[in-house]
Order: C-alpha cells, then structure tokens, then sequence
C-alpha cells in the first residue's frame, strides 16, 4: 500500500508541471579581486580605498527585455554578502536593470554612465552635494546607483540624468522605479542599506551602506 501512494503523490507531482516548462534558470554570483588597471579610469592617488580592497562581482539579473543577463558590479570587499543577497530578492524579483557595468566603461564619468542608466557601484569621486567638497560613499565602494534614468537625482532644481525628469512624478509607477515600500527599497532595506530617496533633494538612485 505505502509504495503504491507513493507512486500516485509522484504521479501527481509530475502531471503538475506543464509539459515542456523549462526551469528557471538560477541566480548566480561569482566574485573576483580587483587590481589596479581594473579601476584605470575610477581610481587615482589619494582615493580612501586601494584596489586591494575592492572586488568585482559578476551577477546575474533581469533586463527590461524580460530576458536574464549577467553584469559587473566594483564594491568595497565588506560588503560584498550583502551586495549579493540585494541582488539575489531582485533577481527573485525580476526587477529589471537596464544595465551593470563597471563606471570604468564609462571612463569614470558618473554621468555618462547616467545617461546610459548603468546601475554602478565603486567610483572614486566627491559627492554630488551642497556643502564642502568631501568623498562620495562610491568612493569607499559603499554605494550602488540602481536604474538612474528611472531614479534621477534632484539637486539645485534640477534632475541628473536630465532625460529622468520625466520619471520625477513618483506617484506614476514604472518598471525600474524605487518607490517606498517598493521592491528595490525593501531589497536594500533587508540588507540594512539607507535610500537617498528619503532626502530633502531626493536622489532615487542611491542606495549606501552608510545611509550616505
């Protein structure tokens, strides 16, 4: 008796599954030290972190085609755990990134890497901010910028990227959008990372380990 329900729960399991349905295919994570021509055009002398203390991790994520992708992302070595885990509930997810890719690419250049909406980590340069000059938590490889074209920065009354200002009514919900109890901010939040998007000049694309 117990042999033959046996087989009829496996019955039942294998009639469950659409004939010809593929598996999903997995997220994977794989992480590599960084050196110095690596970060040629994002890190210079006099930056807080030396490449020794950065890594790059190849991730797999969802474009906006619907289809799976694996991309690069530079942060700091400390926090690459919990880089992989955001990554890994928006991958669950299928939250769509447009692109994720290494500010290297780019030549350094955080807007240009906007403009192209590069989701980016590690970046050796000062805040975009009011006040004195000071390093940026991409500096330290402790920031991530997510889907900038759909999450601009407003500073000074203006958006960064420009062609984001048409994503500046948040109420209109999007693919790609940080929004407050959203997927990407409850992604970072479970890593006990802060969101710029809580600030008196918003920036929706920045998500820090220092809440910075």
């Amino acid at each position: 008796m117990v042999p033959r329900l046996l087989a009829a729960g496996a019955l039942a399991v294998v009639l469950a599954v659409p004939a010809g349905a593929a598996a999903e295919p997995p997220f994977t994570a794989k992480v590599t030290r960084v050196r110095a021509p690596d970060v040629r055009w994002s890190y210079r002398a006099g930056c807080p972190v030396p490449p020794s203390r950065l890594r790059e991790i190849r991730l797999a994520y969802w474009g906006f085609d619907g289809a799976r992708h694996l991309g690069r992302i530079v942060v700091a070595a400390t926090v690459v755990a919990s880089v992989e885990g955001v990554f890994r509930r928006l991958y669950a997810a299928r939250f769509p990134i447009r692109t994720l890719l290494p500010v290297d690419v780019f030549h350094g250049s955080d807007m240009r890497s906007m403009v192209a909406d590069n989701t980016s980590g590690f970046n050796c340069r000062a805040a975009v901010a009011p006040g004195p000059r000071h390093w940026s938590a991409h500096a330290y490889g402790l920031a991530i910028d997510v889907d900038p074209l759909e999450n601009p920065y407003r500073i000074a009354g203006a958006w960064l990227p420009p062609a984001g200002a048409r994503f500046a009514d948040r109420s209109n919900l999007r693919p790609g959008m940080a929004v407050e109890g959203g997927v990407l901010v409850r992604a970072f939040a479970a890593a006990g990372w802060g969101w710029g998007g809580r600030w008196s000049d918003p920036d929706y694309q920045h998500f820090s380990s220092t809440g910075n």
